[in-house]
């Protein structure tokens, strides 16, 4: 299954719009986005997140349910990476057409979507 969702996710990332883009040709992330997810256990959770960009560096974050939490990877493409402070393995985010960020955790068990805040 965590194939099949990384599989989907990395099968859209050709048909992210042209708008996205920066003067520079790369995608433009950094911003303010609103938090849905689904943990391990299949409980949902929502809050905040905010993303910074340092050269090719991506730092981000979390507010969710008053707690903290931070982290900082590459974007290649349109797959963002993220190494984070609550979990052995990456977050990997893939940039959607209208913005959004779509991803998967916990070894591909736990499930989030970032909506750009406007």
């Amino acid at each position: 299954m965590r194939a099949l969702l990384l599989s989907a996710c990395l099968l859209a990332t050709p048909l992210i719009a042209q708008e996205n883009l920066n003067h520079e040709g790369s995608v433009g992330i950094a911003g303010r986005y609103t938090v849905e997810g689904i943990n391990p256990d299949r409980s949902a959770y929502n809050g905040t997140l905010e993303m910074t960009q340092d050269g090719d560096l991506y730092r981000i974050v979390w507010t969710i349910a008053g707690q903290r939490y931070t982290g900082q990877g590459r974007l290649e493409g349109r797959v963002l990476t993220i190494n984070w402070d609550g979990d052995s393995t990456p977050v990997v985010y893939v940039v959607m057409p209208n913005g959004a960020l779509h991803g998967t955790w916990s070894d591909g068990y736990a499930l989030e979507r970032l909506q750009p805040q406007r």
